[in-house]
């Protein structure tokens, strides 16, 4: 009915025909106009679906003739013995809770083989047995570190003879460092990992290759899958941030680099639509990854086949509509806590001053004239005039609703701190501002703006600052820079207030935010250097570019009042003054000689205090935006009203409403994984499957909708997802479970009966051979040539460009062809400059979600094994290592080979026939009178002649 139904008759109204709707029980079963049911419960007979699927008439048939979807009898007739039955109406298997088999616990053996022989009893298949200990190690070696097992440990396995030997090799590869290697990549192919944005120029995503190095440490340390999910999406936002042991490094914050992943266009013409299709594109990976749900499918209409509609979609888009992107300081594990003692030490100071002047408040009150106050009141700074809009005003003590990200700015302006000289004297109490040098200078900060419609000609802002920016950010998008935008990227390289103008005409109607940045973007890389600060006193949006900013008198405050908002930080700008004016007329206590020590201390802290001057890109939490229907998917047209961001309908959490403050992204985290929420653990169980067996027991592993393939085994997979709730959420634990389980270990030798019942190996009669992916087949090389780097971390290798890869963004230099002798995760993904090895054997090109690669079969292939460089130079480098070890016999020659590509010895019949081929090479070298060493040039071609193998790149 899915596929043959829905499509006129499904969720979606705006493609629904006839007013028949066949996806609900109710809308099935309603009465039409004539009195008639299309399913009619128990009544096959006189069911109206029936009697149109049944008919001759083309003009009653359904579905249309011209639709092409027929139904075959077999498919009749199962509808039909499904109304008799009474037509039971289920929800779609994804959104039920997981059932747990009690069968199961009767079973002697690995559970997950009683769920396995149970299908293949039911097809009258009968299993293979298990592969010899060579393919055994081979295959957990390669599925989970991506190399071959060592010669030593092939070894050590075949001469152990224990009952636990098969047990403890899967334990050694789990521990192994390689293994977070391994399965980081996996994960990469989800987020579509790249270093660059793509596009024309290809910029650089700062700092992607942390986001990498978080990845295969998480991994690594099996961090618990619902707390890795929640670092992708929220960890920025979370209570407790998990912490890099060592380096004391925010590795939850890290995980947030998953959203900045998405290609980026340089210069859209309607960055409207670009921000839209930013989102989708967001929303698309975040679904499939998380959910294996096509939400983006009901961007312009509720989704054809699935409970998705247009409202869960846009519910979704406002979460990532209120989500800003932000540099995030890599490296500075000491500012957080030196940050909190300045602030508390500066409290102290602060404390002690105003407590000191509350003791001799009396008198001072009563030598105090208002004449002498009042006159200093025209010292006050310029009040903002209402013929402007405010859209910050720092005179005062709050932020003005603007969020300031890093420590530097901190939560409050400067009003009311005092100044003091070298010899600790009291200058004075500082005027609002918001500074980002309130701890010291070199500290980094953001202070960014709630979203504003523009609606005037011009936005100012007073600044002061150096190496500092502000930018006015339209639509969210980030590669404003360009001059084409208006010049929407100011530096700030002056000690001296003066108003910033940013002619915003072209922008009116947009939405916008101002961002003020102690650092500045260069090739839109953000950069920061030690003595970079900015403060602020005001932003303003206003339409006459010399309008005036008017003083408007204040009348003071009494002592007592000023003395109280002080030491309750609500002083007000007229406070302050009123402070200031006693202080200079030394009517107020200047000299605190009991404070020396602290000063002392301060003095160390803000000297020692140096942040981060390395950063990547991440996101930090907007303001709450829920986003109106896009109407047919126009950014155009909009609905009137908007949508609550919540989230999926169809999928039952305990907290489905996002009504929050921030974007809600913590919300969606918390929701993907609660513990009632039937997808997540389904989702990740079923890519380890695929990743272990080469096909999910869902097929489409990015798809659990109703257009996506059923389970092969519904009750293995609930069986898996239970109990990796239980295991809590260990990846190592599941791995570890479906390893040791005898479906895992069997043979890939397949039997006649079980290929012509089973031809796809659905139901795992034997293991199924599959291709290595291709940093597996590159790596194999490296390290059967034994000139793999073991080292880890850091940043990419360069890709090596070859004389066929053009165009703009053209890297400089090109990286060396075995790429420095690294693991292919360490080099280097340009979005405009893939490696063409990689793309050749499926790694997925970046755009989108690929839980699955594709596994093709084409000639460049084997053109690339036999020809590309780096293949030759590896071939080169083993004959060297082999001819470099005294080993007189051919056959121990031919075995040292065999053992390091294909983790086996040779057979005699192999080695008489390596004995032929090197003659016959030999012979020909001769003949074509090729000059230098020959011994080297014959065993180089036949170790090439290896890495050509089916068997070098398959896995059995």
């Amino acid at each position: 009915m899915v596929q043959k139904c829905y499509l006129c008759h499904g969720p979606d109204p705006s493609s629904r025909k006839g007013n028949l709707r066949l996806d609900t029980y109710e809308g099935a079963t309603a009465l039409t106009k004539n009195g008639e049911k299309a399913i009619d419960p128990i009544h096959s007979e006189k069911s109206l679906l029936l009697y149109r699927i049944n008919h001759k008439d083309p003009e009653v048939l359904m579905p249309t003739p011209e639709s092409k979807l027929k139904l075959t009898e077999r498919e009749i007739a199962l509808l039909k013995k499904w109304i008799d039955q009474g037509a039971e109406w289920k929800p779609y298997w994804a959104f039920i809770a997981p059932h747990e088999t009690e069968e199961v616990k009767k079973y002697s053996g690995n559970p997950i083989d009683y769920f396995v022989e149970k299908k293949l009893k039911e097809n009258d298949i009968d299993p293979q047995g298990q592969a010899d200990k060579n393919a055994l190690i081979r295959r957990v070696s390669y599925l989970l570190t991506g190399l071959p097992p060592t010669p030593e440990a092939i070894q050590q396995f075949i001469a152990d003879d224990s009952k636990e030997s098969y047990t403890k090799i899967v334990d050694h590869y789990l521990q192994s460092p390689q293994y977070g290697e391994r399965w980081a990549r996996h994960w990469m192919d989800l987020v579509r990992y790249a270093e660059t944005k793509g596009h024309e120029f290809d910029y650089t995503i700062s700092g992607a290759w942390r986001y990498r190095d978080y990845l295969i440490r998480a991994f690594n340390d099996d961090v618990p899958y619902n707390q890795l999910v929640r670092e992708q999406l929220a960890g920025d936002l979370l209570d407790n941030p998990r912490l890099n042991a060592k380096t004391k490094l925010n590795e939850s914050a890290l995980g947030t680099v998953f959203y900045t992943m998405a290609e980026g266009t340089h210069s859209p013409v309607d960055i409207r639509k670009d921000e839209a299709d930013r989102i989708d594109n967001m929303i698309d990976v975040t679904a499939k990854t998380f959910q294996a749900l096509t939400v983006s499918c009901a961007r312009c209409h509720d989704h054809k086949f699935d409970p998705i509609s247009t409202k869960d979609y846009y519910s979704f888009y406002g979460i990532m509509e209120g989500t800003r992107f932000s540099p995030i300081p890599a490296t500075n594990t000491a500012s957080i806590p030196k940050a909190t003692q300045l602030n508390a030490l500066n409290d102290s100071i602060r404390k002690h001053i105003i407590t000191t002047w509350f003791k001799k408040r009396d008198v001072v009150s009563a030598t105090t004239k208002s004449v002498s106050i009042t006159k200093s009141i025209a010292t006050i700074p310029a009040k903002i005039d209402t013929s402007v809009m405010v859209l910050g005003d720092f005179t005062n003590a709050d932020l003005s609703g603007w969020k300031s990200d890093g420590v530097a700015f901190g939560n409050a302006t400067t009003l009311g701190d005092p100044v003091f000289n070298e010899q600790g004297k009291l200058v004075a109490l500082q005027e609002g501002k918001a500074s980002s040098r309130k701890l010291a200078t070199g500290i980094y900060g953001a202070l960014r703006s709630p979203d504003f419609k523009i609606d005037k000609n011009f936005i100012g802002v007073m600044a002061a600052g150096m190496n500092a920016s502000i930018r006015i950010v339209i639509d969210n998008f980030q590669l404003i820079s360009y001059p084409i935008y208006g010049n929407m990227d100011q530096h700030i390289d002056s000690d001296s207030f003066k108003k910033y103008v940013f002619d915003v005409t072209m922008w009116k109607g947009h939405k916008a935010y101002i961002e003020i940045l102690t650092g500045v973007f260069e090739n839109h890389v953000f950069k920061m250097k030690k003595g970079s600060y900015v403060e602020a006193q005001y932003a303003i949006s206003y339409n006459n570019e010399k309008t005036s900013l008017k003083k408007i008198p204040q009348q003071p405050s009494n002592l007592d009042q000023s003395l109280h908002a002080l030491t309750d930080k609500n002083a007000t700008v007229s406070d302050v003054h009123f402070i200031n004016t006693l202080i200079q007329s030394n009517k107020l206590e200047r000299q605190f000689s009991n404070l020396n020590s602290q000063f002392q201390i301060r003095k160390k802290l803000q000297q020692s205090f140096t942040d981060s001057i390395e950063f990547f890109d991440g996101v930090v939490d907007g303001y709450g935006k829920n986003s109106p229907v896009f109407i047919r998917g126009s950014h155009m047209q909009l609905s009137p009203k908007a949508v609550n961001r919540a989230f999926i309908q169809a999928v039952k959490v305990s907290k489905p409403d996002f009504n929050v403050e921030g974007s809600g992204r913590l919300q969606l985290a918390n929701a993907i994984t609660d513990p009632n929420n039937t997808l997540t653990s389904r989702v990740m169980v079923n890519r380890i499957w695929h990743h272990l067996f080469g096909r999910g027991i869902v097929e489409t592993v990015d798809n659990f909708g109703m257009q996506g393939k059923l389970p092969s085994h519904p009750e293995l997979l609930d069986y898996l997802a239970i109990k990796f709730q239980r295991d809590h959420y260990s990846i190592k634990k599941t791995i570890r479970d479906i390893m040791l389980s005898d479906a895992f270990k069997r043979s890939a030798v397949a039997e006649d009966k079980a290929k012509e019942t089973d031809p796809s190996n659905i139901f795992l009669a034997h293991y199924p051979v599959r291709r290595l992916e291709a940093e597996a087949i590159r790596d194999a090389m490296l390290a059967a040539s034994g000139e793999l780097k073991q080292s880890m971390y850091g940043k990419p290798v360069l890709v090596h460009i070859t004389s066929f890869m053009n165009g703009r963004g053209k890297p400089d230099t090109s990286g060396p062809i075995d790429g420095d002798k690294r693991r292919s995760i360490y080099i280097e993904v340009r979005r405009n400059f893939l490696d063409p090895v990689m793309s050749t054997f499926d790694r997925p090109n970046p755009a989108t979600a690929y839980g699955r690669r594709t596994v093709t079969n084409v000639p460049a292939q084997s053109l690339i094994l036999l020809n590309d460089s780096f293949v030759i130079q590896e071939a080169t480098v083993m004959a060297k290592n082999l001819l470099s070890i005294k080993q007189n016999q051919l056959s121990d020659r031919v075995n040292w080979v065999y053992q390091r590509s294909l983790a086996r010895n040779a057979s005699e019949e192999e080695i008489a026939d390596a004995q032929q081929y090197m003659k016959q090479l030999k012979s020909t070298y001769v003949s074509q009178r090729v000059k230098g060493n020959l011994e080297m040039l014959v065993w180089k071609d036949y170790i090439h002649s290896i890495f050509n193998l089916k068997e070098f790149i398959y896995l059995n």
